[in-house]
């Protein structure tokens, strides 16, 4: 548990640092289609620096085991790479999660998550991140977060 509360400690820092989200670099609207994992396969609206998200997530927390959950969450963006109109960036990101199968079926979970949206190109970008999931009764699992989405800025 404290592996999550310090991981929780330092998302929550680069949330709140106004400098490291460089708002202005941003879309002021942006609407992602996830097809793959991070945040889940489902949609994200971004405002500037600030996105909220929703969808379907699937991870492997035991060797060939597939275990599924339903997961909502805000995501912070922060340190834009590259000169595009719509830059790659770090994200940090807190989720609520409600499990859907194996120990996790009808229980409650929260997550953080820290990784990197490379935008490869027009609006197609990919993810990678690792996550921190916790749960009642569960250990802290850390896993990698890959992804692939579709962004569209919006006017």
């Amino acid at each position: 548990m404290t592996r999550l509360f310090w991981f929780s400690w330092l998302v929550g820092l680069l949330l709140t640092s106004p400098g490291l989200l460089a708002q202005h670099r941003f879309p002021k609207h942006e609407l992602s289609i996830n097809g793959f994992r991070a945040p889940s396969i489902g949609l994200e609206y971004r405002h500037r620096a600030f996105s909220v998200h929703g969808g379907y997530y699937l991870t492997n927390l035991s060797p060939n085991l597939t275990t599924r959950f339903v997961k909502a969450g805000v995501t912070g963006w922060f340190l834009p790479v590259g000169r595009q109109p719509n830059p790659s960036s770090f994200y940090a990101s807190v989720s609520y999660l409600r499990g859907l199968n194996r120990d996790y079926e009808a229980r409650n979970a929260a997550s953080a998550e820290l990784g990197f949206r490379w935008m490869v190109w027009r609006g197609l970008n990919l993810r990678i991140g690792a996550i921190a999931l916790a749960s009642a009764g569960q250990t802290v699992k850390i896993n990698p977060t890959p992804g692939i989405s579709y962004s569209f800025v919006l006017r």
